[in-house]
């Protein structure tokens, strides 16, 4: 195969593109759910991680029964990673996908790479190279102009707030979750980490859809299984493995960076499958992520 000949860095961007186009069918998913009957964001959410976990215990297991055992720390780690990448993150980016469109979710969530490469340099001793203080630039020209847009589409100017803050709130959890996965990868390995992590967020999902609905809540009409099957695939257990191995072979800033063209494809898609309006302004915000996106990979 071509890819066996590659060095690890240029199989690390593909696997961040690889895993950028999955999350950014995310919110396609959730948005046709919603469409598709009344469910609410906790129930959702409890459907894609119940249709994910069979994946993630096979790997965890797998990845775990030759390993050294783990330590009180690891599991802390793992335990906190996992709250707040994909149980805290996803469940406000669900709430907010409630009350904005696709595109735009996509665009205020990718305020993470800027709050994950913030969190290295405050928190971690990292620098920024030249390159990345470009890329960072060109990338958040380009969403910037895509959201004034979306904001001046939209109107309702209050519900667009509300899922705003939702959906920040979501961004915040995730550079948390990138800025210090990066080390648990290196010490675990990307596939033991992931399994373990996504294991966590998901025993907290169902805790909560426990503990606020009832279980008749789990029985809704067979599009919404489709939709949660599509997501637990293609738009997490798949991206998510794809994330882990690039940030292990290129690091969580140049990962998360190659990851902007999520705005861009979501915007796109969004406008093929869900009718969202697209204009100049957001053609050209998704050419200057692009060009970030390049100038950070070539």
């Amino acid at each position: 195969m071509p890819w066996k000949k590659w060095s690890a860095e240029r199989l690390g961007i593909a696997l961040a593109v690889l895993a950028a186009l999955g999350f950014s069918f995310k919110a396609i998913f959730v948005k046709l759910a919603y469409a598709a009957a009344p469910v609410d964001a906790v129930t959702l959410l409890s459907l894609r991680m119940v249709f994910a976990l069979p994946a993630f215990l096979w790997v965890g297991f797998v990845a775990s029964r030759s390993a050294l055992p783990l330590t009180g720390r690891d599991w802390g780690t793992l335990v906190t990673l996992g709250l707040l990448g994909y149980y805290g993150a996803s469940l406000l980016d669900f709430l907010g996908l409630q009350y904005i469109s696709a595109g735009l979710e996509r665009l205020i969530l990718f305020t993470y790479p800027t709050l994950t490469v913030l969190i290295g340099v405050l928190f971690m001793g990292r620098t920024l190279s030249r390159r990345e203080v470009g890329s960072l630039l060109l990338s958040y020209a380009g969403i910037s102009l895509a959201f004034a847009h979306d904001l001046q589409v939209l109107g309702e100017r209050n519900s667009v707030l509300i899922g705003a803050a939702f959906v920040f709130g979501s961004s915040l959890c995730y550079a948390c979750y990138l800025a210090g996965s990066g080390p648990a990868i290196q010490r675990l390995g990307a596939a033991r980490f992931t399994a373990l992590a996504m294991l966590a967020s998901t025993l907290a999902t169902q805790i909560h859809f426990l503990a606020t609905k009832p279980l008749s809540a789990l029985l809704q009409p067979l599009p919404i299984y489709g939709y949660g099957v599509a997501m637990a695939l293609f738009s997490t257990v798949l991206p998510v493995f794809m994330q882990s191995a690039a940030i292990r072979r290129i690091g969580s800033s140049q990962a998360v960076l190659i990851g902007t063209l999520g705005p861009m494809l979501t915007i796109f898609f969004g406008w093929c499958l869900l009718s969202e309006p697209i204009s100049a302004a957001q053609i050209a915000g998704a050419v200057l992520v692009l060009a970030g996106v390049l100038l950070v990979s070539l």
